[in-house]
Formats: structure tokens, sequence, C-alpha cells
């Protein structure tokens, strides 16, 4: 595992990330520091080399997954549990509505992302695909849970989308959307044509700063044989 990412200061006390470049889910976090304006150091774990089965990085998640946060004594994994502790925290820049209704509807979204589409196209799964199934079928196999999931949010966010996914101001939703929009259309080929709410929030959220600062290929770690 190697340190990154110029927000680095030497305090003990600094927000830690531990996060891989490619990872949807370790992007939505550094969305959400990004829009919060918290410095953090950036440690990468490379996935590809298993990094993240380490003794040091399991000690920090079991599951041995990223990202982990460190915020002084408390350590922290899962997005989804970082970007709710990083919410009342830190209370600058609101990721959640004030309507509950609204409130409701991100973490319907953001739950549909992180537990019905992102997990399906992770590396594990694929590459359990490819071994006892074939290597040709990663990328339908991906598409096909990508697309029922974004025929759901399209459904979802229908009668609630403004210039974001819930109205004209950024939520924790558009944080999950993001990384998944991203990786469908550069990774996995989705045709998005049938989706025109969602490719109309992919072009929003790629003139936000705090969104273009996240992606894969502005990290300290990104492959530079790679750039989505």
């Amino acid at each position: 595992m190697a340190s990154g990412g110029g927000n680095g200061d030497g305090d003990k006390n600094q927000l830690k990330l531990y996060s891989y470049w490619r990872s949807s889910c370790s992007r939505r976090v550094r969305i959400a520091l990004n829009l919060k304006g918290l410095k953090y150091e950036n440690i990468a774990v490379n996935l590809v080399k298993g990094e993240h089965f380490s003794p040091e990085f399991l000690k920090l998640n079991p599951l041995g997954y990223v990202p982990v946060l460190v915020d002084g004594d408390i350590v922290l994994s899962d997005s989804f549990a970082i970007i709710l502790y990083l919410e009342e925290k830190y209370p600058q820049h609101p990721l959640l509505p004030r309507d509950l209704q609204k409130r409701g509807i991100n973490y319907q979204a953001a739950s549909i992302v992180s537990s019905s589409i992102q997990p399906l196209q992770n590396l594990a799964i694929l590459k359990y695909i490819e071994e006892k199934v074939g290597p040709n079928e990663q990328i339908s196999w991906a598409e096909q849970h990508i697309e029922k999931g974004f025929a759901a949010l399209e459904k979802l966010l229908k009668d609630y989308a403004g210039r974001y996914a819930t109205g004209d101001e950024v939520f924790m939703a558009d944080l999950f959307l993001a990384p998944q929009l991203d990786a469908a259309t550069k990774r996995f080929n989705v045709n998005m044509t049938q989706f025109p709410l969602l490719s109309r929030l992919n072009e929003a959220y790629n003139e936000i700063p705090a969104f273009q600062d996240a992606m894969p290929q502005k990290q300290p770690d990104a492959s530079p044989a790679s750039t989505c």
C-alpha cells in the first residue's frame, strides 16, 4: 500500500482514506470529502496486486474491501456507512435534503446502486464469472444487471429529478450515481440511449469540480495504461 493524494500534511488526526483509484465505492467517498471541503490523506490499496488481503489491511476491514476511512480513533469501512458518518460529523454542504420524502429517495437510489448494481460487477464477481462460465460472459453479465438497475432508477427519479437526481442540489444519490454511470459507459459500454434521465445527470456530474477531482484517472495511484 502506498500513500498519495497531495493532501497529506503529517497531521496524525487528519482523515485517511484507503482506496483504489478505479473503485467506484472509493470514488463516492472522495466526492463526499471534496464536497465538504475535507482534507485527507489518500492511501492506495492495489486490488489487482491483492493488497486488500494483506494482514495490515484486514485489520482495518476484515472483509478486505475498499474504501476504509480512518478519522482519529474511528475506523469505518463501506462507502454507505462512511458517507453517513461524514454527514453527521461534518455538517458543511449537507448530503441529505431536509425533506423526508426526498431524503428517502436518496437512500433508495443509493441503495439500488450499492446493493443491486455495483456488487454484481466488481472484480471478484467478474473473475468468478470468467472462471466458471467463460471469459466472454463477463460483459454481458455486467450489462444485464446494470441495465436492470438503471431501468429502476429511471422510474424512481423521474418525479424528483431536477438538474441533479433529486432536485437542483447535489445530494447523496448523486454521489452513488456518478461513478456507476461513468463505469457503465466507459467500462461496460452500456447503451445509454434507453436511459435519457440518467444520461442527462451524467453530463451534469461531469461539470462539477468536486466530481471531476474524484475521477479515477486523477488519482495518484491511477494506472497510466488506462483512462477509465
